[in-house]
């Protein structure tokens, strides 16, 4: 039997075929019946673009339903589908396509490429309306239904780490992958065909493809598709969902509407947040307001999701992200790799069906990160309790050691966090000549209640002296990246010569 996922989807399905499968801003674009039939179009043209087996295609536009037929039309040929950030230059752009080697780049009409003719790669265009050349070709053809036969070790995807702290690597991600992720979520999470997922997430990123929009496939749930997160769309279509998935700025976004109520919230069974951290004050507010305790869990792009909260609200812990996942081991170990017991920050390292098969054409760094016994160097430092449950510190790269001391940006931060009238909080090392690096943290704030003092009362009561901040900056915004993660690498250049001599 294969094990291309998309059989895999289908199959789930048919039992389920005249149920809407995707509406996209409150129309229904088509059922799980008609499914196929899209999808094949677009893989009939895929074919005439030159797409086969084994073959790069490259994705840069907006979401829409015609970028979901896109991109189980890839894998359905058994090519490997390779998004990438549709806010990316022309020159970041370039970098990819010289490292993935495509076939083929979809991109829409108005966007940063880099000028055809240079490469190999032939260009289609689908535009966040899902007009485009793309659109026009499909639409003219016949749908080709067949699904290429895959075995589980077979690339589905390749997702491109942000490139932060240097070129990105390409995670080689596995039809078997995505299909022992997806299966797990679905148990742990209590999916059904019964459920409709709100989905707002953008679609080139591991979140909004392989998490939202995977379930909804997997589990025949309707996906109520909105182009991007807009908190009055959200609210006013939360009515119509069971699910909901977001990122803390999503979260914070929609506490500050007057219509986001507990009536609002009421049929929602689930509420999920991931990507970057939650904060406690974010949790606790949001608990307040709706009676839902959000479900926070841990993934990278690497891996998809790692450990989860428990689907009981009860048990769902703010600053915690729970528990391994089934099928995956998780480990926190010391600088000889050896497991450290509970309470005692380490780094995390995980093993299980959902680890991609490494990084694409960098044979070096994944000798880095994946070793011989199976383990996978995550990069981030946690902990667990005495029941297993993983508590996130933070990025290994972010950890700062002051006068010979470490010091974990996390826990600073969601202490910073209580004090009235802060929205978020990020806490990074800057160079420092006496203590090598000094701690620093930076603030936004919401409302007038906030006040340095009790800010700096809270710190002198709650922090050892190596773990003061020498300075809180109060900002207007943070640098974010495209998932609302806090781009510390920004602030930490920004503020470097804050201590020179």
């Amino acid at each position: 039997m294969s094990d291309n996922i998309v059989d895999t989807f289908y199959a789930r399905q048919q039992a389920h075929g005249a149920k809407p499968a995707i509406v996209w801003n409150g129309a229904v674009v088509c059922t799980f019946a008609e499914l196929p039939d899209h999808v094949g179009r677009y893989r009939a043209a895929l074919a005439q673009l030159g797409v086969t087996r084994g073959e790069r295609v490259m994705v840069k536009t907006e979401n829409s339903p015609a970028f979901v037929f896109t991109y189980l039309a890839v894998l359905a040929s058994g090519a490997i589908f390779v998004p990438m950030n549709a806010a990316y230059t022309a020159a970041e752009v370039e970098l990819l396509v010289e490292d993935a080697d495509p076939v083929l780049l979809i991109h829409a009409d108005k966007t940063a490429v880099p000028p055809a003719g240079t490469d190999r790669t032939a260009r289609a265009t689908l535009n966040g309306d899902g007009s485009g050349s793309l659109t026009d070709l499909a639409t003219s053809l016949s749908p080709d239904l067949a699904v290429e036969p895959m075995a589980a070790n077979d690339l589905a995807a390749i997702l491109f780490t942000s490139g932060t702290t240097g070129r990105p690597k390409g995670a080689m991600l596995t039809h078997g992958n995505l299909g022992s992720n997806v299966a797990a979520l679905f148990e742990t999470w209590q999916f059904s065909s019964d459920d409709v997922i709100l989905h707002c997430l953008p679609l080139f990123h591991a979140h909004g493809l392989f998490v939202a929009l995977h379930l909804g496939l997997f589990s025949a749930a309707t996906l109520r598709m909105l182009p991007k997160f807009d908190a009055a769309k959200v609210i006013a279509q939360l009515g119509e969902a069971s699910v909901f998935m977001g990122v803390p700025t999503f979260y914070t976004r929609l506490l500050e509407s007057a219509d986001f109520t507990r009536d609002a919230t009421a049929g929602i069974r689930l509420f999920i947040s991931g990507s970057a951290p939650l904060l406690p004050s974010v949790f606790a507010a949001f608990e307040a307001r709706t009676g839902h305790r959000i479900l926070e869990r841990y993934g990278m792009t690497e891996t998809v999701m790692i450990t989860s909260n428990p689907y009981a609200q009860a048990g769902r812990i703010p600053g915690s992200v729970g528990y391994p996942l089934p099928g995956v081991s998780v480990r926190i170990v010391g600088a000889d790799r050896s497991e450290l017991p509970a309470g005692e920050v380490g780094e995390i390292e995980m093993q299980g069906p959902n680890l991609c098969a490494g990084y694409w054409r960098r044979a070096e760094a994944t000798a880095e990160s994946f070793y011989p016994d199976g383990f996978f160097r995550t990069g981030d430092t946690g902990f667990k309790d005495e029941t297993g449950r993983v508590t996130i510190a933070g990025r290994s790269k972010d950890l700062i050691i002051s006068g010979g001391y470490n010091v974990y940006p996390a826990e600073i931060e969601m202490l910073l966090a209580e004090v009235p009238g802060v929205q978020d909080v990020a806490v990074f090392g800057v160079p420092h000549p006496d203590f090598g690096e000094a701690v620093m943290a930076a603030i936004t704030t919401e409302g007038t209640a906030f006040e340095m003092a009790a800010m700096d009362a809270l710190i002198a009561e709650k922090l050892a002296r190596f773990k003061q901040p020498k300075t809180v900056h109060v900002l207007d915004e943070f640098p974010r990246n495209a998932m609302g993660k806090i781009l510390k690498n920004v602030l930490r250049d920004t503020y470097k010569g804050s201590f020179a001599k």
